[in-house]
């Protein structure tokens, strides 16, 4: 079997259509990943992305029998199989750190995004780790106005679960460069509060350098004023997490990409740690 590691995110490693563990360096553990994108398929196209063959488009209807099977077999294995031994984990990294809607595209495009939501919990319950483990959304945040999609976060909410909600630029300039996207400000910014007041939400930022220039002044003052707009609305967001380059993008602006110095990331927390905001920095 192959060894998993932080770099290898393969949603294919365990053989399964839905469900792929990874090694998380965010997490300091194993991360069970829910792909509802099998199709390679997104409303975006991040520069960063490593997923390959990247489509643009929506999620694909999911076989929710298929999916509880798999996510229910997964866990018997790794809670009472020989997983671990058998993909060479470490020891100190043997235990079960997340549950994250992720994959190879936008999850909340699924049709039946509340239902997904309903599921996964249900499995979580049977094997009694509600409470125990994170439950995480990794989501653009695009679609929070989809009356299924709040629905689906409202659960998870209750749940315990929470939504990383991407922000990789406060300008529509930035976010066309970056996400290649036609998105306004107020947009993101009326999807933010939709999704923190119905579910405990982080703002997941990836900063790097773009031909070797790192963001613009002009881009950051944006960035920081719209975390102050959130406060001033008091949207109740939890905190940032902020993380560099980790793994090589499969898309074609990979040449032109490079990862920020530690110490960027750093100075860039401290202007955001300034503004009352907690920050969680994984470089």
């Amino acid at each position: 079997m192959p060894r998993l590691t932080t770099r290898d995110h393969s949603r294919d490693s365990a053989g399964l259509t839905y469900v792929y563990p990874v090694v998380s360096r965010r997490s300091g553990g194993l991360s069970i990943g829910i792909n509802l994108n099998p199709n390679n398929a997104c409303n975006w196209r991040c520069v960063y992305c490593q997923v390959p063959n990247l489509a643009r488009g929506g999620a694909p209807d999911i076989d929710e029998e298929r999916l509880r099977a798999e996510l229910a077999g997964f866990l018997n294995d790794v809670l009472r199989g020989d997983f671990y031994e058998r993909f060479r984990i470490s020891n100190e990294q043997r235990a079960i750190k997340d549950i994250a809607i992720s994959g190879n595209g936008e999850p909340t495009s699924c049709k039946t995004f509340d239902r997904i939501v309903e599921l996964i919990g249900a499995v979580c319950g049977e094997f009694a780790l509600l409470g125990k483990i994170k439950l995480v959304l990794i989501s653009n945040g695009s679609l929070m106005h989809r009356p299924v999609v709040q629905a689906g976060l409202k659960r998870w909410n209750e749940f315990g679960g929470e939504v990383w909600f991407k922000v990789d630029s406060a300008t529509a300039e930035g976010m066309l460069r970056i996400n290649q996207v036609k998105l306004s400000p107020e947009t993101v910014l009326r999807n933010l509060e939709t999704s923190a007041r119905l579910c405990s939400t982080w703002i997941q930022t990836c900063l790097f350098a773009f031909d070797g220039e790192p963001p613009s002044e002009t881009e950051l003052d944006a960035y920081l004023n719209l975390l102050a707009e959130l406060k001033r609305r008091r949207v109740p967001i939890r905190g940032i997490l902020l993380y560099g380059l980790a793994r090589p993008s499969m898309q074609e602006q990979a040449p032109r990409l490079s990862a920020l110095p530690g110490a960027f990331l750093d100075r860039f927390a401290e202007s955001i740690r300034a503004l009352g905001m907690a920050v969680r920095v994984n470089r």
